[in-house]
């Protein structure tokens, strides 16, 4: 089966969930109605042969449009009519429920103190391919860890802001950015909750946190419900990032990765606790807390996130794809400049 097939059965798939499924009555069956869809954006990653291509449809297709899809069949989240003022268009629905994107809340606030600009981020990209690809043998194994996690932050910042800035020009809708400067994180609850990935810091949180804790609340009572609620959001993270880790090797799961976002939810449940303990009385710096913060999000992605993907030949496959998109942009925007010369 080929790609361009692949890409365009995602179109009429969805052209079904807006002409079909949404004539259903929101709840259980408008959801045994979407299953056929979800099954079929499980399984596309597995017709493709480009490692990137299979990361990319896992985590946009696979992963988060079939999360929204799951938030569609109650009428939530970003497909629905509670979300938007008026209902979507076909186009609009199928490009917000097929990438990774999220329409701007009017209540969102982008803090940015020393933010890095488009242009810095993508000259920043190209140093970090160029000491991965050329000079890899020569660069300490920590550094390259380094790399390999600035390199992820970076590729998803600017894939998702070209596709941002594509919206805004020609389809006229304001978009939330892809994250919120990370680097900047103060706590870890600042770094998950409030700075990185925020797309799926939101699906997440609607289609796992906020049912979560519903459920438990009246069980356990409020503490209790958010911290287990907060620990699901992040094993179901984990898991999700173990499938795209499979799709792309096809290697059994070690499951480090999951115990990568474990901990994390652990972490973020103890801070949680001691925040509300110590609330007026003590706090640690930004200046403190902001080092300590990143330092131990890669530090646990060095042990934990990264060694899989090492280990099983995952960051070649991947790294020398982007490579040869990068080159191949590059040499098309000098050729583009150099016509205005």
């Amino acid at each position: 089966m080929s790609s361009t097939y692949i890409h365009f059965s995602i179109i009429p798939s969805l052209c079904y969930c807006y002409f079909i499924s949404a004539k259903i009555p929101k709840g259980i069956l408008r959801l045994i109605s979407l299953l056929p869809i979800i099954y079929i954006f499980t399984i596309l990653p597995l017709y493709y042969s480009s490692a990137f291509l299979i990361a990319i449809t896992t985590f946009s297709i696979t992963w988060l449009s079939n999360f929204k899809l799951l938030l569609f069949a109650f009428d939530l989240g970003l497909l629905s009519k509670n979300e938007s003022t008026n209902k979507l268009s076909l186009p609009i629905f199928i490009l917000l429920a097929a990438l990774p994107l999220r329409k701007k809340q009017h209540n969102f606030t982008q803090k940015k103190k020393i933010p890095l600009n488009f242009s810095a981020k993508f000259i920043l990209f190209a140093v970090i391919l160029d000491i991965i690809f050329h000079h890899k043998s020569e660069t300490h194994p920590n550094l390259l860890l380094i790399c390999y996690s600035l390199m992820i932050f970076l590729m998803i910042d600017i894939l998702i802001t070209f596709l941002i800035i594509f919206f805004e020009i020609f389809v006229g809708i304001e978009l939330e950015p892809p994250s919120n400067e990370p680097y900047l994180s103060t706590s870890l609850q600042d770094f998950w909750g409030r700075r990185w990935n925020l797309t799926v810091t939101n699906t997440l949180r609607l289609t796992v946190y906020n049912p979560v804790r519903l459920v438990l609340f009246e069980v356990v009572g409020k503490e209790w419900a958010q911290g287990v609620a907060t620990l699901a959001t992040f094993i179901v993270s984990g898991l999700m990032h173990e499938l795209i880790f499979y799709y792309v090797t096809r290697v059994s799961p070690s499951w480090e990765m999951t115990w990568f976002f474990v901990i994390h939810g652990l972490c973020v449940i103890v801070e949680i606790k001691v925040k509300r303990v110590l609330k007026d009385t003590w706090q640690l710096h930004g200046l403190v807390s902001g080092p300590l913060t990143v330092g131990f999000v890669m530090a646990t992605a060095f042990g934990l996130f990264f060694p899989p993907l090492i280990r099983n030949g995952a960051d070649e496959k991947v790294l020398q794809e982007v490579g040869f998109c990068f080159d191949l942009l590059k040499d098309k925007m000098l050729q583009f400049v150099g016509h205005f010369r």
